[in-house]
C-alpha cells in the first residue's frame, strides 16, 4: 500500500515561505511586512489564505498585527515561542550558526537531570535500553538512529513527557545532525564508551553516577561539534 503524503495546504506553503524569508533576512527583525494585497501577489496566494498564514505565524511569535498598521515582524529570538525554535531548526540550510551550540548547551542542562531520573525510576527498563548498544555496527547512521533512540526512551522513562515533547521538536535535525557528528570516529567511541559506562550505572542502580556521566559526555559531545563545524 502506497504512503501518499497530502501536499501542504496555500497557507502552510504561504507560512513556510514567509518563515524563510525572515531567517534569510529578506523581511528582517522589526521591519514591516508589505501590505497585504502586495504579499499576497508576492507569495502567490489569495488574501484570505495569507490572512490564515499571518494569524498562526503572529500565535507563534514571529509576528506582531496592528490595527491600522503594517504588520511588524517581531525580534523573534527574543519574543518568539519554543514553535519558532521548531521551524527553525526544520530549515537548516538557512539556520543561524550559533543555533546548534546553543542548543547542544540546553541539552548539557536537560540530558543529565532525565537520564538520572529515568535510572531513578526504572533502572532495569534503562539496562534493555542500553544492552543492544554495545555492539553497533560502526557507521553515522546507526550512531546517529541508535543515540536518538536512547535519548528519546531516556525522557520516556523520566516519567516527565516535557522532555520528550521538547526533543520530539528536533527529531529532523538529529537525523540529519547526527549523521554529520557521528562521521567522526572518535565521537562514535566516545558514546560507545558512554553506552558502555551508563549500562554500568544503571545495574548498579545509581542516578547519581548516571548523571554525572551523562554529563561528562554531553560536555565531550561539544568539543567534537566544534571539530565538525571547522571542516
Amino acid at each position: 500500500m502506497m504512503n501518499w503524503q497530502p501536499p501542504d495546504k496555500p497557507s502552510e506553503l504561504a507560512e513556510m515561505r514567509l518563515i524563510e524569508a525572515i531567517l534569510n533576512g529578506q523581511f528582517p527583525p522589526e521591519s514591516n511586512l508589505p501590505a497585504e494585497r502586495e504579499l499576497a501577489v508576492l507569495l502567490g496566494v489569495t488574501r484570505p489564505t495569507l490572512r490564515e498564514a499571518l494569524q498562526r505565524m503572529t500565535r507563534d511569535g514571529w509576528l506582531e498585527i496592528r490595527q491600522g498598521h503594517p504588520t511588524r515582524v517581531r525580534n523573534y529570538l527574543r519574543e518568539g515561542q519554543l514553535a519558532i525554535l521548531v521551524s527553525i531548526v526544520a530549515r537548516p540550510e538557512i539556520m543561524p550558526p550559533d543555533i546548534i551550540p546553543n542548543l547542544l548547551d540546553v541539552r548539557l542542562s536537560l540530558a543529565p537531570a532525565y537520564t538520572a531520573q529515568a535510572i531513578r525510576r526504572a533502572p532495569r527498563d534503562v539496562v534493555d535500553l542500553l544492552s543492544p548498544l554495545t555492539s553497533l555496527p560502526g557507521t553515522p547512521e546507526a550512531y546517529t538512529a541508535a543515540d536518538w533512540d536512547l535519548h528519546h526512551g531516556l525522557t520516556v522513562l523520566s516519567g516527565n513527557p516535557v522532555y520528550t515533547l521538547i526533543l520530539n521538536g528536533f527529531s529532523r535535525l538529529y537525523a540529519t545532525m547526527g549523521l554529520r557528528y557521528f562521521a567522526l570516529s572518535s565521537a562514535r567511541q566516545a558514546s560507545l564508551t558512554f553506552y558502555l559506562a551508563l549500562l554500568e550505572a544503571a545495574r548498579r542502580h545509581d542516578p547519581d553516577l548516571g548523571e554525572e556521566i551523562t554529563r561528562q559526555v554531553m560536555i565531550q559531545s561539544i568539543g567534537f561539534w566544534n571539530q565538525v563545524a571547522r571542516k
